[in-house]
């Protein structure tokens, strides 16, 4: 399945698309309409709501802003019943400023990321794990705190760094009207002045920065979720409810 096929078209989210279609390393396939990975929801129309919710099927969304994006900005409509929303931010207080952020690489910041949010990682893996129905996850861009719980994802079921990559580095496809919006936003102003230069960008570079920082300090994803406490019966539930 080609890259552009896991794209959802819809008028308000530019990043809303499938993790289904990727391989495992042992062959198998991650199922189609069960998870999707997206930017922000609150963009979305009527009509996208009514595909989402109703053709789709989505009933579970994890929304990891902070609580400072989500009162900045209106809430998804998609997000009331019968649609339960789960907000787990990755990072959840007030901006005091970059700091060093600016020094280090977006991949340095994803291994930062995979430290300091490793709680909410594994929540959210939990909360997808155990969606009976569709499911999505977003932040703002569905890009930076997406692309690294998809990461996680994908890597707990096998899949390969080469494949890893090639999800994180779809987004590029949306990536010019992704960062146009967010420029727009007041909320977002702080991503163009202090933040690194590449976090405008969905390099592969980026990813396996990460994957390397990965293999190097726990093995592999699944070592990653083991040393936060992830039982062997939940990589078990994963793959029972997203391989075929």
């Amino acid at each position: 399945m080609p890259g552009s096929d896991r794209f959802v078209a819809l008028e308000g989210c530019f990043n809303f698309r499938d993790l289904g279609g990727r391989v495992t390393r042992s062959g198998q396939r991650v199922r189609t309409g069960r998870l999707f990975r997206s930017d922000a929801l609150h963009h979305m129309t009527p009509a996208d709501v009514s595909r989402v919710r109703d053709a789709l099927g989505v009933r579970t969304v994890v929304d990891l802003r902070s609580g400072v994006e989500r009162e900045a900005e209106a809430p998804a409509a998609l997000c009331a019943p019968p649609v339960t929303l789960h907000h787990v931010p990755l990072f959840d207080r007030e901006r005091t400023g970059a700091g060093s952020a600016a020094s280090l690489s977006l991949g340095q910041l994803y291994a930062l990321m995979l430290q300091f949010a490793r709680e909410q990682i594994v929540r959210t893996v939990g909360i997808l794990t155990e969606s009976e129905a569709p499911a999505v996850f977003h932040c703002a861009a569905g890009k930076d705190r997406t692309g690294v719980v998809a990461a996680v994802l994908l890597g707990a079921l096998d899949v390969s760094d080469e494949v890893i990559v090639e999800d994180y580095a779809d987004t590029r496809r949306s990536l010019d009207r992704i960062v146009a919006r967010l420029r727009e936003s007041d909320s977002y102003g702080y991503v163009f002045e202090e933040l690194p230069p590449e976090t405008l960008h969905a390099e592969p570079a980026t990813m396996e920065e990460l994957l390397a920082h990965v293999r190097s300090r726990y093995g592999s994803m699944q070592g990653y979720l083991r040393e936060a406490g992830v039982a062997d019966t939940a990589f078990d539930r994963l793959a029972e409810r997203l391989l075929e």
